[in-house]
């Protein structure tokens, strides 16, 4: 009979054993949203670094650098945003087409093509008069110190896609 009573539990540890299993359903049936919401954003499929239509063909770009603007659709998180960017595109001395992004690389302001009378053919930033030259590599003796970006970009169907600002070639 002894070892009949070891072996059976009691009313106390019975409840005890109860209430705690259903405070940890309770306790988890809590935590899975506030987990799923944090661990969500981090488990969807990245669909950054897409590429965009620009909305320039190819027959249209010139020589000369043209800016052109356009905006892509940003995910952060759950905030869906249009968000716009620019580019300076022309085709190069071998007929290839360049994108660079007008973002100074000194400061974040910025630049245009021929925006300073006293140095034409170059890009030219107002805020500190950093100047690139046509490739984007930055004069020395300016404040930037790195060439400006070049953006990814692929044609296709006779149209300019661009994709994310990357680090100049030259650099």
């Amino acid at each position: 009979m002894s070892e009949e009573k070891k072996q059976q539990v009691s009313r106390r540890q019975f409840l005890n054993y109860t209430l705690m299993g259903v405070g940890g359903f309770m306790a988890a049936g809590l935590l899975i949203s506030p987990v799923r919401m944090a661990i969500d954003p981090v488990l969807k499929s990245g669909e950054g670094g897409g590429l965009a239509n620009v909305g320039i063909a190819v027959d249209e770009i010139t020589n000369e650098p043209t800016r052109i603007d356009w905006s892509v659709d940003q995910v952060d998180g759950w905030y869906e945003s249009q968000v716009s960017r620019s580019a300076w595109v022309f085709k190069d001395e071998n007929d290839e087409i360049v994108a660079f992004s007008p973002v100074c690389k000194h400061l974040g302001c910025v630049v245009s093509w021929e925006g300073s009378e006293k140095y034409p053919n170059e890009f030219f930033c107002p805020c500190h008069d950093g100047r690139y030259y046509k490739n984007g590599v930055n004069v020395p003796g300016t404040p930037p110190l790195t060439p400006l970006d070049e953006y990814e970009m692929e044609i296709k169907d006779g149209m300019l896609f661009l994709g994310d600002p990357k680090p100049h070639r030259e650099a």
